[in-house]
């Protein structure tokens, strides 16, 4: 934390799904190098995460907010938190506009939320599920940047998440995987609609021991096999995560926009 400059000093930082794994760390990196984050609640309306059903509702939601926010702000870092289930327009809605509210600006927006509602086959899977992952995977990024661009001036920066899957996506994870080849996509278009004043680049990370992975990450044969498929020998961190997420949204990226960078321990990722 000490070696950490203060690249987000004066910044306000929007991080959604940021209460556990990949989205806390991003926010807890910006946070420690300067900016004031915006944090939302990390599950999305019925969302189901790997097949299995989440049951956090309401009160339940809110004491996770609560917590990410003592975490964060123990940490001596400046943040809001609040409950926003991307899927739905009046919470997406209400994210921004608390956030203008409060800070009166915005400067960098990380789209983070995502869902693995079914592991099934891509013929196999149910229109209705795949209706959920076009719809918090893709069409929430794309929405909530419809809100938040109006107040995305000169300098600002978007960062995205995909993930490696995008570039091959595996059997267990077909589907998931071919929402995050969109988000390449995405990026790239983005970019051009919002130069010269707003940056547009993605994140794919690598597999990454979280409550998302779970279902490979504490499995002892898939995860070696995982780890083998990468040139380090190891599944990624949240921090290693973060870490890319801050080199893109900060100034020291300047000159990139429309990128993917991808931070898998130099797993295959070509399309």
């Amino acid at each position: 934390m000490e070696k950490m400059g203060k690249r987000f000093e004066e910044k306000v930082v929007i991080v959604t799904a940021s209460t556990q794994g990949i989205g806390f760390s991003i926010a807890e990196r910006l946070g420690f190098e300067g900016a004031s984050v915006v944090i939302s609640s990390l599950i999305t309306e019925g969302e189901e995460v790997m097949a299995v059903e989440e049951e956090a509702e309401g009160e339940e939601v809110m004491e996770n907010v609560d917590e990410a926010v003592k975490k964060l702000s123990d940490g001596g870092i400046e943040v809001l938190g609040l409950v926003c289930h991307v899927s739905n327009a009046q919470h997406r809605k209400n994210l921004i506009d608390k956030t203008i509210q409060k800070y009166g600006k915005l400067d960098v927006v990380v789209s983070n939320a995502a869902v693995i509602p079914s592991v099934d086959a891509i013929l196999e899977t149910k229109e209705s599920v795949i209706d959920k992952l076009w719809d918090i995977n893709v069409k929430a990024s794309i929405l909530l940047l419809q809100d938040a661009a109006p107040y995305l001036k000169k300098g600002s920066s978007v960062v995205l998440i995909s993930s490696i899957a995008g570039y091959a996506p595996p059997a267990l994870m077909g589907m998931y995987g071919v929402t995050k080849t969109a988000l390449f996509g995405l990026t790239k278009a983005l970019a051009s609609e919002m130069s010269p004043d707003t940056r547009v680049n993605c994140v794919a990370p690598g597999f990454v021991p979280t409550h998302f992975t779970d279902y490979i990450t504490k499995n002892e044969h898939l995860r070696r096999e995982t780890e083998g498929k990468t040139l380090l020998n190891r599944l990624g961190t949240t921090q290693d995560m973060a870490a890319a997420v801050a080199y893109l949204a900060s100034d020291d990226a300047a000159y990139v926009t429309g990128e993917t960078l991808v931070v898998a321990g130099g797993m295959y990722s070509r399309l």
